[in-house]
């Protein structure tokens, strides 16, 4: 099996149940190889799941900057398209979603600098972008935070208003989370 469809498996499970709750046989056997054969790939269990993280932070890294490289100016509706290019992304990537989800509840301690090395340079060169947009004494760290945590806790936590069973975000959902965000934008940005 090539190493691209090991890391595929090792997504999923990863992201349906935590690294911590991975054992390397039950990738191995979703992936119908020996364990031995991962070992031999990729050096183990932790190793694999830094090739899973890597994944994961190249496809998103690739929509983010594909947009941060089409916007002709820093302008207020590039603060938009960019946290469209967010949404859309992890709305179309849910195992990426549920991978980053379960670090922040704590999975994974024993591989603690992926956030360093993946996420933190993304999130830089985005704060770097929208700074000189927002008015003075707004940290531009947290409006990206704030589209982070919004994004998140709506695409995993869904419209809770709606019984427990039917709280999944569907299309119409996402159209008016999304009208939300540029609402919200708007009135942060209308004070500079």
């Amino acid at each position: 099996m090539e190493a691209d469809a090991i890391i595929r498996v090792a997504t999923r499970l990863f992201a349906e149940l935590g690294y911590d709750e991975t054992e390397l046989g039950l990738i191995a056997r979703a992936a119908d190889v020996q364990p031995s054969e991962i070992t031999a790939r990729f050096g183990g269990k932790q190793e694999l799941y830094r090739a899973v993280m890597r994944r994961a932070d190249d496809l998103e890294g690739a929509a983010l900057r594909a947009t941060l490289a089409d916007l002709a100016a820093p302008t207020p509706e590039a603060i938009k398209q960019l946290a469209d290019a967010y949404l859309d992304f992890f709305a179309d990537n849910p195992q990426i979603l549920q991978l980053w989800m379960h670090r922040w509840m704590g999975d994974a301690a024993d591989v603690p600098e992926l956030e360093e090395g993946y996420t933190r340079p993304l999130v830089q060169e985005v704060v770097a972008e929208i700074a000189p947009l927002l008015p003075p004494g707004v940290d531009a760290r947290f409006v990206v935070w704030t589209i982070v945590w919004c994004v998140y806790g709506f695409l995993t936590g869904g419209v809770l208003d709606r019984p427990r069973n039917e709280r999944r975000v569907r299309p119409g959902d996402l159209v008016q989370f999304r009208t939300y965000i540029h609402w919200m934008l708007d009135r942060l940005l209308e004070e500079s």
